[in-house]
């Protein structure tokens, strides 16, 4: 598949990338590779194939649903400029 230098600029314009004339020629390349390696995957046979969730086939491994941390809410508190009634205060931002 061809991708020229024209269209090279032209995607970096829309991009809003500044590309200097010494880095479009390996650019070209790579993104050619890539075109390329996207049309061999349109002639792969998936017909056999699976859909899957996880490449790996991965699964959680469960654990008890218990408390782990410890309830640091007082000490959270102590640590912020103003509270009232177990909440922090922020200044107003917007009018």
């Amino acid at each position: 598949m061809s991708f020229d230098a024209d269209h090279l600029r032209r995607c970096a314009r829309l991009a809003r990338l500044a590309l200097a004339d010494d880095e479009i020629a390996p650019l070209q390349r790579e993104i050619a590779r890539m075109l390329d390696l996207v049309g061999e995957l349109r002639h792969a046979v998936l017909d056999a194939a699976e859909p899957m969730a996880h490449p790996l086939g991965l699964t959680l491994a469960p654990r008890a649903d218990a408390v782990t941390e410890r309830d640091a809410h007082e000490a959270l508190l102590a640590l912020a400029a103003e509270t009232r009634l177990g909440l922090y205060l922020v200044p107003k931002v917007i009018e």
